[in-house]
């Protein structure tokens, strides 16, 4: 019961971050799951079994809130679905043993790519209301539902960093067509994961667990996208996912590292962590301030127009 509580618990924090941020519910489920022994298939097919309920619950709190581009969803979802499907046979076919250790460093270079986009690049807005076109949605579909279904997660911080990098859509669009489009994803990969491995090693109450606690924090999520700082909250995560699979890694048993080893790693990810997270929350301000100056010399320049 408490291992349940746990995981409703890391489902709806998980779903409170993916739907602020347009990524890491996987991740971090996964990640937890893989920390408490799962096997790497069937963690990754109850993450999706679970984001098919909490994804559907999020895009529409998403649309609802009207930040939601479905043409984006539709030109990336599809192909998105072709490869986690893909990505869900290839893992499926993986021995666990060497599973295990592939997707735990999948999971460190996301956690790696989400703490050093948001920490040190900002977002770009000069080119939005510019169309996304299919040649570039159709590629990244394919890549983003792949590594989503290895990795037992990556939709989001393969997906997101993209759309958003293209300055072509408002920053509060790109997180909910990405959740959107992720309902697409989970369905074609949990199909993957049922027709290569059956229901064997997936626990239905761990996927009614994680489903619950994201379906709490879906409509909530989608009201904080408009509020939430990304930068602070990517490197916040990011951060996060980096110290838990570099735990994971290095108690294996290809790495196997001496305790005096894992605890200077630790200890290093852990400062790495903070700075990083200090250095987001000094940007925003900055930028926030940045702003702030802007509206304030626009509201100079029409006062004399106004009277």
């Amino acid at each position: 019961m408490r291992r349940l509580i746990l995981l409703a618990l890391v489902g709806l924090g998980a779903q409170l971050v993916d739907g602020s941020l347009g990524m890491a519910y996987g991740v971090t489920s996964t990640t937890l799951l893989l920390a408490v022994g799962a096997n790497p298939a069937a963690a990754s097919a109850t993450v999706h079994l679970a984001e098919i309920g909490t994804t559907l619950a999020s895009g529409a709190s998403h649309w609802r809130f009207g930040n939601v581009d479905w043409r984006v969803v539709l030109r990336i979802g599809i192909p998105g679905a072709l490869g986690s499907f893909a990505g869900a046979t290839f893992l499926s076919s993986l021995d666990t043993s060497v599973a295990a250790p592939l997707m735990s460093v999948l999971l460190l270079g996301l956690g790696l790519y989400v703490l050093t986009r948001f920490t040190v690049r900002g977002i770009r807005r000069d080119r939005i209301g510019r169309p996304l076109r299919r040649r570039f949605l159709t590629p990244l579909g394919l890549v983003a539902g792949f590594v989503d279904a290895t990795g037992g997660g990556g939709w989001g911080p393969v997906g997101t960093p993209a759309l958003l990098a293209s300055g072509r859509l408002e920053p509060r669009k790109v997180v909910g067509s990405i959740d959107t489009s992720e309902f697409l994803v989970s369905v074609a990969a949990s199909l993957g994961f049922l027709l290569a491995l059956g229901s064997a090693g997936i626990d239905l109450a761990w996927v009614a667990a994680l489903l619950a606690g994201g379906l709490v924090a879906a409509p909530v999520a989608a009201w904080l996208v408009r509020h939430v700082p990304p930068r602070v909250l990517g490197s916040a995560v990011g951060g996060l996912i980096v110290l838990t699979n570099s735990r994971t890694i290095l108690r294996s048993d290809y790495v196997d590292a001496p305790d005096a080893t894992r605890y200077a790693v630790y200890a290093l990810v852990a400062v790495l962590w903070a700075g990083a997270v200090a250095w987001s929350v000094r940007a925003h301000r900055a930028e926030r301030d940045e702003l702030d100056a802007e509206l304030a010399r626009l509201d100079e320049d029409t006062e004399p127009v106004s009277r």
